[in-house]
């Protein structure tokens, strides 16, 4: 039987099982889309409505995926640990939860968010069961935070015409694509142990790496693609400078092959890039 906890720390638990930390991936990105959009920032309600929807639609999303792979998860000794921060059922009401959060979000936004509010939860979902059927499961997750900065443009403008949130949403797709391959990595035996269908399981650990650096240059020439056609300036240019070579940086620890060193390019190097094109962003529209 689960000992009994404080709400504190059931909701410390619930937080560790699905890595709140993790938005700091796709939230600046969903951020810098909705500041190029409005050229500055947009009505108060915009942006409670973006954050609401980012912290919701991401909640659902990885509560599914713990309640989806329960039974995988216990049999992975990097995601045991899963079982005993929640029950199964805890992890469904918590997807069941975030969803209605979106759906609070998608009140305070436009028609056009709502209309096309199902098309975002479809690959948010469906994600959790790619790696049963497909290597390329990573471009999946991929796809899910590229609807990100897609959400917050068409949250200011009430329009998905302009080309620059196509361009930043690309690149977010590749760069993501790419840091989940990395991510990977750490579980390629127990994926093939069970026979899930990751690219790292079915191609190996040098052709993943090689897929990676291939993905996250083609994410570099799309943000700078984005700037340019955003008509950004000197602050941005710099953050992807700097963001260039932290993707660099991250590759060069890949090929030490610790799973230290895996944390440290998945999740250190992939939160600073997206931080720092934020910061770009804010730099060139604001001094």
């Amino acid at each position: 039987m689960r000992a009994a906890l404080s709400p504190g720390s059931r909701i410390t638990n619930l937080l560790r099982l699905i890595k709140f930390s993790h938005t700091l991936f796709a939230l600046p990105f969903a951020l810098a889309a909705m500041l190029v959009a409005a050229r500055g920032l947009p009505a108060a309600s915009i942006v409670l409505g973006i954050l609401i929807c980012m912290v919701g639609a991401r909640t659902a999303a990885m509560s599914f995926n713990r309640y989806v792979d329960w039974e995988i998860d216990r049999q992975n000794p990097r995601t045991v640990e899963r079982s005993r921060l929640a029950s199964r059922g805890e992890t469904l009401a918590l997807c069941l939860g975030g969803l209605a959060v979106f759906g609070a979000g998608l009140s305070l936004l436009n028609g056009l968010c709502r209309l096309l509010a199902p098309l975002a939860i479809a690959p948010l979902l469906g994600y959790s069961y790619a790696k049963r059927f497909t290597s390329f499961c990573h471009g999946l997750l991929g796809l899910a935070l590229a609807l990100a900065p897609l959400g917050a443009w068409a949250a200011v403008r009430g329009e998905l015409t302009s080309v620059a949130p196509y361009l930043l949403a690309a690149s977010v797709l590749v760069w993501t694509f790419g840091f989940d391959l990395i991510y990977a990595l750490q579980d390629r035996e127990v994926d093939l142990r069970l026979g899930l269908h990751s690219f790292p399981a079915r191609f190996g650990t040098e052709a993943t790496l090689r897929m990676a650096q291939v993905l996250h240059g083609a994410a570099w020439v799309g943000w700078i693609a984005f700037g340019l056609q955003a008509g950004l300036s000197g602050a941005y240019w710099l953050a992807c400078a700097i963001s260039g070579a932290a993707l660099l940086y991250e590759h060069r620890l890949c090929r030490r092959k610790d799973a230290r060193a895996l944390n440290i390019a998945f999740f250190g190097v992939n939160v600073a890039v997206s931080l720092l094109l934020l910061l770009g962003v804010v730099g060139s529209l604001w001094l």
